[in-house]
């Protein structure tokens, strides 16, 4: 007889009052930041938390959800462009920046965001700001106010131009081989770690660049930060200058196309998304962290979870199988509810945080999960071959504990032979529900299974 484990619509009471025992604490008396692979990243996107610009301002109502944030789980938030927004040749894009160390009306005022801090330090959380050191707006500050034209990259009649290679026209190139610039970058970033007090900074197309700028400004930041330590994020997939910069993050970029677009979306095997994580993994120094994601401002821009993985059910399935088998996990604000349409975040979208509490429960299961058995967050995997179903053990070292992970990627039922696992009695962590594993397993379509070993 194969063992079949019954799909649940919702988490399971008996999995309720289980998780009630590892909720985070509300409100810790003292914050850290945790270390680098420890870290559970949420992203805010100021244009969904509040329904336009009007009163109250969007890092007020930011502000006002730190409670629920924090309750997911997550120990790191990461706040996307909060800086006043160019007019001239304006897409309304946060990422063209008037003034570096302002803030953008709209969203509220440097009190506001200070405010927000100091709310995500007092829940324990460590809070870090989106940094755009490759361009600024047209009618920016250092262009316009103080006419340093030679911070900028021009063309051979002397005109500044946008980024060489983009569709960026909203925004100006800068130069980075003009010392005064670089200089005036690295004080700007400062400001906000030693006036504002941040956690560090998620920074936006960081490969476009050089390295020795961004090596001189860690350095600097790190140093102007102790004792407390700072985490820097670079939206980058470029490893030499991830190992050489002094990033502790970057993104899974690689991973992520090759598990939506040639695994999920094109019915290739399973295998390949082990392939493609031993590929971006391949000597990185320890304590180097890639992100992992299923969605992020710019991916929920064309398509939410929802619809590039088939309802729910495949949004769900698609971030286990993309969080627990390696990397940093990444909840983008708006998915632990589900919400079905694209964001375009150069414009406000207004979201209902109360819709499907069910997979807000789920996220904040899953979350817990990870950060109560470390082998799940931070462990090694042994791959189990099949090509439909993502299936690997994790384990950590020194840890007697070790876990069976199951992954339907297709929207079908499939089974898994597992002859090694025949007898084995295991817990499923999202029920609490002992059983004997046979020969095979069934999975449902998009169903996953976390199996205690």
């Amino acid at each position: 007889m194969r063992t079949i484990f019954k799909t649940l619509p919702v988490v399971a009471l008996g999995a309720a009052l289980a998780l009630a025992a590892c909720e985070p604490e509300k409100k810790a008396a003292t914050y850290e930041l945790p270390a680098i692979e420890d870290i559970v990243m949420y992203q805010v996107n100021p244009r969904v938390f509040a329904p336009d610009s009007s009163s109250p301002s969007s890092l007020q109502v930011v502000a006002r959800r730190v409670d629920s944030i924090a309750d997911l789980g997550v120990n790191v938030m990461w706040v996307m462009p909060i800086y006043p927004i160019g007019k001239e040749k304006s897409k309304n894009s946060p990422y063209s920046i008037v003034d570096y160390t302002a803030v953008n009306p709209s969203f509220g005022t440097i009190d506001d965001f200070k405010a927000l801090v100091d709310s995500c330090h007092a829940h324990g959380m460590s809070i870090i700001l989106d940094w755009v050191a490759n361009h600024t707006a047209w009618d920016s500050k250092w262009l316009k106010e103080q006419g340093h034209k030679d911070w900028y990259t021009q063309d051979s009649l002397g005109n500044v131009i946008y980024t060489p290679g983009t569709d960026w026209t909203d925004v100006a190139d800068l130069n980075y081989d003009n010392a005064d610039m670089r200089a005036a970058m690295r004080e700007a970033m400062l400001f906000w770690v030693k006036e504002v007090g941040i956690d560090g900074f998620r920074c936006d197309v960081a490969d476009m660049v050089p390295t020795d700028f961004w090596k001189g400004a860690i350095d600097s930041l790190r140093a102007a930060a102790a004792p407390r330590k700072i985490v820097m994020l670079a939206e980058g997939n470029d490893k030499k200058n991830f190992v050489e910069a002094g990033f502790d993050m970057n993104y899974a970029w690689d991973f992520m196309h090759k598990f939506r677009d040639d695994v999920w979306a094109k019915g290739g095997s399973a295998k390949l998304v082990f392939e493609c994580d031993s590929t971006e993994y391949a000597a990185l120094p320890q304590g180097k962290v890639k992100m992992r994601f299923t969605t992020n401002h710019d991916e929920s821009t064309h398509a939410t979870p929802f619809g590039m993985f088939g309802g729910d059910r495949g949004a769900m399935a698609a971030w286990v199988a993309t969080v627990f088998l390696h990397g940093g996990p990444l909840v983008y604000g708006s998915q632990e509810v589900g919400y079905e349409q694209p964001i375009n975040f150069f414009h406000y979208v207004a979201v209902d945080w109360t819709a499907k509490p069910e997979i807000r429960n789920e996220y904040k299961q899953l979350i817990a999960l990870l950060k109560t058995n470390p082998a799940l967050l931070k462990g090694t995997y042994r791959a189990l071959p099949d090509n439909d179903i993502l299936a690997f053990v994790k384990s950590g070292a020194g840890q007697a504990e070790s876990f069976l992970v199951l992954v339907n990627l297709r929207n079908a039922e499939h089974e898994i032979a597992l002859p090694e696992f025949a007898g084995k009695k295991v817990t499923d962590m999202m029920t609490g529900r002992e059983d004997d594993l046979d020969q095979k397993v069934d999975l449902q379509p998009y169903e996953y299974k976390i199996l205690k070993l």
